[in-house]
């Protein structure tokens, strides 16, 4: 009788996962796992800031960490808190293009601000013109020539160049043309041979994703992102986003259409995915 109650209490000590012979421990079950129920909460900020709280004190060497500091803070008028973050950004890594976007998006903020008429606001901006100097990038430079200078030092990169573009935009919106060309007039170089498979070039699938996000959003415009979408889709033929030829949506479809096709001429043919004919007439006279 003592053996089966220890068993049944050893039983139940392991489902609740107090296990000290390497048995896998229960892992609790997400209650909201798509966001539906975070995504209907009534202050979002507030619940950003919580999350916020925590990457600060568990991860508070991650760019990500002070981007999103940075973006709270932002939305919030925290000013101080979101020079904070940038300096954060700037001391982690001050190439970064987020890095730059939230460095000349703050202070565009900060120039286009009414005049304090309160002690404390006027406080702040003594503040913010007494750090504006200590960021080596602004040092006796407008923002538009300090977005000039870091697209000058990497003209080479996709993700460098869409930042400078973007830049330019929301510092000159009349510069919209200007901005878009200088997007699209980048150059997809090789980087390396990789051996026999042959060269293999710079651009990513997930970065010209998010070029094409920021023409569609940013820009809003849509025959410029579709420019770039169909320049994407040569350069990644398999890619499902951009509906490169090669994708599995696009071969499904030719399957489906030629079977299609195929039944209505009463023809026995079989497609693949990869978009091969292959001939079934010797299956006919099969018999099972």
């Amino acid at each position: 009788m003592f053996c089966q109650e220890a068993e049944v209490k050893s039983e139940e000590a392991n489902v609740g996962g107090g296990s000290k012979h390497g048995k896998r421990n229960v892992k609790a079950v997400d209650p909201d796992p798509h966001g539906d129920k975070l995504l209907q909460i009534e202050d979002p900020l507030m619940e950003a800031g919580k999350y916020l709280k925590l990457l600060q004190k568990h991860s508070s060497d991650h760019l990500e960490t002070h981007l999103l500091s940075f973006e709270v803070n932002m939305r919030k008028e925290k000013i101080l808190l979101a020079l904070q973050a940038l300096k954060h950004l700037v001391h982690l890594d001050a190439e970064n293009p987020e890095t730059h976007r939230c460095l000349i998006r703050f202070f565009h903020k900060v120039a286009s601000r009414p005049a304090p008429t309160t002690d404390a606001g006027k406080l702040i901006l003594g503040v913010l013109e007494a750090e504006r100097p200590t960021f080596s990038q602004l040092h006796d430079k407008s923002l538009m020539e300090a977005n000039t200078v870091f697209l000058e030092q990497h003209k080479d990169s996709l993700m460098h160049r869409a930042a400078a573009a973007e830049m330019m935009y929301c510092l000159e919106p009349n510069k919209k043309a200007e901005a878009i060309k200088l997007i699209e007039t980048s150059l997809n170089n090789p980087v390396s041979s990789n051996g026999p498979l042959g060269p293999v070039k710079e651009w990513k699938l997930k970065d010209c994703v998010a070029v094409h996000k920021i023409l569609t959003s940013t820009f809003g415009d849509q025959d410029a992102a579709l420019r770039w979408k169909n320049q994407c889709a040569a350069e990644f033929p398999y890619s499902t986003y951009f509906e490169g030829s090669l994708c599995s949506t696009i071969t499904a479809n030719k399957a489906s259409k030629q079977v299609h096709e195929n039944a209505e001429n009463g023809t026995a043919e079989f497609v693949s995915l990869n978009g091969t004919v292959e001939k079934l007439d010797a299956l006919k006279n099969l018999a099972i």
